[in-house]
């Protein structure tokens, strides 16, 4: 067991799936020389060279189908996609050839592709760089999605999608980087998809992934002072989504809060909420509940930007409701 920072328990897990497997290689802008922006692929380029960790030009389209064709010879590229506003230029590649070769493909060929993707709001970095693109990428069938929020599931979830078959998409918040935690290398791994019960609760169940994970966990915090035991649930993936672990929790609780950094709007919580109301339906006590960004661009100006997104006490705010009812509103 030891401490490490979000990005060190990348770094690990890369570092040990590279020398495990020959197959494994790496590439993206600024990976090799530069180590990552991130500092994720630190140290991997003077480890392991130039021919497993590889330098691209600034061209997120072509380097990617580029790892859509390595995946298919047989090797297990980890793409870097600096930031996920990118991954825009790299939607043809990985919708169109990543996600549908296997199928079309009659399961001739496999994709053992990871595109690690960091984004996220990230104080202030303006509209284009605070991007949230799970909505886009949970619509794609033949993409899985995981989204860790710990040093401990970024380590573990990195490395079995590596492993993976499929192209799994990794989605990194990047205000989580600098985060510490405890990694135990030598612990069996969780399947990458299931979520897990952070704080046990009876009063609501209040779902999260990736950083706002970690605010449910403090709002949580506050509605215990107040009596108000919220059962916290980090998914950990968002697609495909572990719908017994949620739904065995609302039929416990009987009331669903959802937060998300994403916009409200046919976003992941939105989805949350009617998957969970069609298996719940007759437990539940209240209707559903989201807390999310407002549906704009992302402010720049720093007290815009932490409006725009929820905080601990908009999460707060939205529980009192749900469990007390009254006129309380979310502010996001």
């Amino acid at each position: 067991m030891q401490t490490l920072s979000y990005w060190e328990a990348l770094n690990h897990a890369l570092d040990a799936e590279m020398a495990s497997d020959e197959a494994v290689i790496v590439l993206g802008e600024d990976v090799g020389l530069y180590g990552g922006t991130y500092r994720v692929t630190e140290g991997l380029y003077a480890k392991y060279g130039e021919r497993r960790v590889l330098d691209t030009p600034i061209s997120e389209g072509s380097f990617t189908g580029l790892a859509v064709g390595a995946a298919m010879t047989g090797l297990r590229p980890v793409v870097e996609i600096m930031t996920i506003n990118f991954a825009l230029l790299a939607l043809d590649a990985l919708i169109n050839m990543a996600a549908k070769i296997p199928f079309m493909s009659g399961g001739q060929f496999t994709m053992p592709l990871t595109v690690r993707m960091p984004g996220g709001v990230a104080h202030q970095l303006g509209a284009q760089h605070s991007q949230r693109l799970e909505h886009t990428l949970m619509n794609v069938a033949g993409l899985r999605i995981v989204v860790p929020a710990t040093p401990q599931d970024a380590y573990w979830q990195l490395r079995q999608a590596i492993r993976a078959d499929d192209c799994v998409i990794v989605l990194e918040h990047e205000v989580l980087n600098f985060d510490k935690g405890p990694v135990d290398e030598a612990a069996s791994a969780p399947p990458p998809h299931r979520a897990v019960v952070r704080r046990p609760g009876r009063d609501l169940t209040l779902i999260s992934y990736s950083r706002m994970a970690n605010q449910a966990l403090a709002a949580a915090g506050q509605l215990a002072a107040e009596g108000i035991e919220a059962e916290v649930i980090d998914l950990r993936s968002l697609s495909p989504i572990d719908w017994d672990t949620c739904a065995a929790s609302v039929r416990k609780t009987g009331r669903l809060l959802i937060a998300e950094e994403d916009s409200r709007f046919a976003g992941a919580g939105a989805e949350l909420a009617a998957g969970l109301t069609e298996r719940c339906f007759r437990s539940l006590r209240a209707a559903p509940l989201r807390v999310a960004a407002l549906d704009l661009p992302n402010a720049y100006n720093k007290r815009l930007e932490e409006h725009t997104i929820p905080q601990p006490a908009d999460i707060a705010v939205a529980a009192r409701t749900l469990v007390r009812g009254g006129a309380e509103e979310p502010t996001a």
